[in-house]
Order: structure tokens, then sequence, then C-alpha cells
């Protein structure tokens, strides 16, 4: 039985990261920008050994991936699409609009899973602001947390991308990392 990961990205900087982060694990595990899986040249879906034993799937498009594990990072729809556990949270929105509304990615992305405050003032690069309105959002965003950990079936933990310098990613991130803590006190929690 897999061990989920649930992926917090938090601010610009965070969420810059973390599309670069899907992008990357969507390749190595052969799935597409909507969230479905590749198909080899037979119209099935693709594995590993289709890649490996297959020279021409070697370029960038084509790289290597990985057909199995894939519910540690994503989960299944209906419908078949995998999609990220993954919070997107910011107190602005440009970055987060950008991955769900713009580029090849956004039809990725739960939108269930998208924290945008209201006022979308952002914290201004000021720890102290983004640290207060975590405190003001937190309740919303563990809400969330929650419902992504209670559909997991077996939760190893945490990964949390965010800037250790500015205001929402050092800021907020740095609430809800102690949150984390206080509510999943014995779950792995990885920042970068």
């Amino acid at each position: 039985m897999p061990r989920e990961i649930i992926t917090l990205q938090v601010g610009q900087c965070g969420n810059q990261i973390g599309g670069e982060f899907w992008k990357q694990l969507c390749v190595e595990h052969g799935i597409q920008p909507d969230g479905l899986p590749r198909e080899n040249d037979h119209g099935t879906h693709a594995t590993n050994s289709d890649v490996s034993s297959n020279p021409q799937n070697s370029g960038p498009q084509n790289a290597n991936f990985i057909d199995d594990r894939k519910d540690v990072f994503f989960y299944q729809s209906d419908a078949g699409h995998y999609i990220p556990r993954a919070l997107l949270v910011d107190l602005e929105p440009r970055v987060v609009n950008k991955l769900i509304h713009q580029g090849p990615y956004r039809n990725l992305f739960n939108e269930e899973n998208v924290f945008i405050a209201r006022d979308g003032g952002g914290a201004g690069n000021n720890w102290a602001s983004g640290f207060r309105q975590g405190e003001q959002h937190h309740e919303k965003v563990l809400d969330m947390i929650d419902r992504e950990s209670d559909n997991s079936d077996s939760l190893e933990g945490f990964v949390m991308c965010h800037s250790i310098a500015g205001g929402t990613g050092s800021g907020m991130g740095s609430y809800l990392l102690e949150a984390l803590n206080d509510h999943f006190p014995k779950k792995l929690v990885q920042t970068y």
C-alpha cells in the first residue's frame, strides 16, 4: 500500500516551484498535462518498458517515466484523470491563477484545493503580515488539508514548497508549519 504525500505550495515562490515540480512528476509518471495517462504507439497506456525498448522515445517529450506508485502524489478521478495531492495557497491571485487558468497544466489541479485570500492584497514582502494572515485564514486552509488527508488511505506526510524570505511563503508558511505539527504530530513534514 502506498504512503501518500500531500504537497502544500505557499506564496509566489512555493507555487512557482510547485508548478515545475508537478510538470516533472507528470513526465516521470507518464501523465499528460490534462491528467490523463500517456499512450504508447499501440494506443494503450505506456509503461516504462515501452519507453526503454524503443530508442525513438528518448527525447525530452518522451523521457523515461515510471508507471507505478502514481498514487503517492496523485489520486485518480472517476474519469481516469490523475490529480495532484496538492494545495495551492497564496494571499494574492497572480501566480496561482497562472497555474490553474493558463498554460498546458491548467486542467491538472483540483480547484477545490486552491486558497486565495479574498482581499487579494498579499503580504507585501512582510513576514509578520504573512504570519498574521496565516492566523486569520488557518481554519479554511486546515479544512482543505483535512479533506485531502481524509481522502488518503495511508498518509505519510507533507511537502511544503515556500520561500524563507518575504511575506506569504515565509510568514504564512511558518504559521502553517506550526499548525501542521500541532494537527498532524506523527506525520513527516519536509520543506523546500
